[in-house]
């Protein structure tokens, strides 16, 4: 097992942790986006018919507001989660979610349909989901926040990228997956089909489990630990000394509402207005997610050369110019366009937003109520990423022209998204002891 050693830089760790913080991240981050994209899928192309089929025209909104309900469960993981991580440790907080997402999943595989228990069936989902949802609040802000303390001063953004490049493995993983259970024959498909996905879960979670049952705190929490500065009411400190740095993440974090708009409403925008098969769309994904493998790393390293603000807000302005773009390409008919359209954007635009928020938003705030500060300010800024396919489906968005109102609502989440980064500190200079102190 290797461990950490101490520099004679101040704050700054060599050895092998920060890479074995950085792939637990990956990891977990993996399992959290397996089990919620396969669960945005679903409800694109799956639960209406399963879960909603007497909901007629209502079916396609009713699915997607599963998938908003786990982003109501999400503050609340955040509040309880956050406390935890804060006062008892990263690690342990971060073995709870994991296992608890990976339950959760498999739950959703083993539910009765509509046509079985009635009503009862999207009730059984939803509070699936809500479990789900209270899991996430916790996952990539501990694991954003133990990357980030393990990882040499210098280096910050490039080793916490890792935790949202694992949510593109995760997509990936999940699409190809999905991809054979589409090929299923109807009678198939809706039946034992789309719960393979769902118990497959559980061979994800296991890994992620024994590579990060061996992690260690971090250096910053154990000297926190042992200077008496750990907080006992952590986010009343955290509203006390930090409420300006939560309201500013949770606007910055409307930026995650561009994932669900190119995971979730793009697929069904394909399929219900451009005639495109969903075998394809989901290929879309996966050739946009890899390519995403490659570049956030890229942009976290860039962060750590010039500032994560000016990444950011590159991320964030690029989405909403490439967002009509995208979506027009989808109506062309023309799967090489589609293609190169959805990696421009995802992967060069979008990513670099992505890769660079996990240190953008950590570095706010100290040691004592990072963990805290952190779960509460995405997870409050991430309820508009959750209800944004419900939000759009019902103006319109996936009905003929529906690109226009997707465009309009991802132009406007951005441009909060950039105001917001604007007003936040640069940090990528300042040591991690130093980080967060007013």
């Amino acid at each position: 097992m290797s461990h950490t050693v101490p520099s004679t830089t101040p704050g700054i760790t060599t050895g092998g942790t920060p890479k074995k913080a950085a792939l637990a991240s990956f990891l977990g981050s993996a399992v959290e986006y397996y089990d919620f994209f396969i669960f945005g899928s679903a409800a694109a192309l799956i639960f209406p018919h399963v879960f909603f089929p007497d909901a007629d025209t209502n079916a396609a909104i009713m699915s997607f507001a599963t998938f908003g309900f786990a982003y109501i469960a999400r503050p609340v993981g955040a509040v309880i989660l956050g406390h935890f991580g804060d006062r008892i440790g990263r690690r342990k907080v971060l073995m709870f979610t994991l296992l608890l997402m990976g339950a959760s999943t498999f739950a959703i595989g083993c539910l009765p349909d509509f046509k079985t228990v009635g009503w009862w069936a999207p009730v059984l989902l939803v509070l699936a989901r809500l479990c789900q949802g209270f899991s996430a609040a916790g996952e990539q802000a501990g694991a954003s926040s133990m990357t980030l303390e393990h990882a040499p001063d210098n280096r910050r953004s490039f080793f916490t990228s890792w935790t949202l490049t694992g949510t593109q493995g995760g997509q990936i993983l999940a699409a190809l997956v999905f991809i054979p259970v589409l090929a299923l024959p109807d009678d198939i498909k809706y039946t034992i089909g789309w719960r393979i996905p769902f118990w497959l879960s559980a061979v994800v979670v296991l890994v992620a489990f024994f590579i990060r049952r061996t992690l260690h705190e971090p250096p910053a929490f154990e000297e926190a630990q042992k200077t008496k500065q750990i907080s006992k009411l952590p986010v009343a400190d955290l509203l006390k000394s930090h409420w300006r740095d939560v309201l500013r993440v949770i606007a910055c974090a409307f930026i995650a509402a561009v994932s669900t708009v190119f995971g979730t409403l793009a697929i069904s925008y394909a399929k219900n207005v451009a005639g495109v098969d969903g075998t394809t769309t989901l290929w879309l994904v996966v050739g946009a997610n890899f390519m995403a493998l490659g570049t956030q790393p890229l942009f976290g390293m860039l962060a750590d050369k010039i500032g994560r603000k000016p990444v950011f807000i590159y991320g964030a302005l690029s989405s909403a110019a490439l967002t009509p773009v995208f979506l027009l390409s989808l109506e062309s008919g023309n799967v090489a366009l589609m293609f190169l359209t959805a990696i421009a954007f995802f992967s060069f635009g979008y990513a670099a937003a992505n890769a660079v928020w996990p240190s953008f938003y950590a570095e706010m705030f100290s040691t004592n109520v990072r963990f805290s500060g952190l779960a509460i300010g995405t997870q409050l800024g991430f309820l508009m990423a959750g209800f944004a396919p419900a939000i759009v489906a019902a103006m319109g968005g996936i009905q003929p022209g529906g690109w226009v109102q997707i465009s309009i609502f991802t132009a406007i989440i951005c441009l909060i998204a950039t105001v917001a980064a604007l007003t936040a500190k640069e940090t990528f200079r300042v040591p991690t002891k130093q980080l967060g102190q007013q």
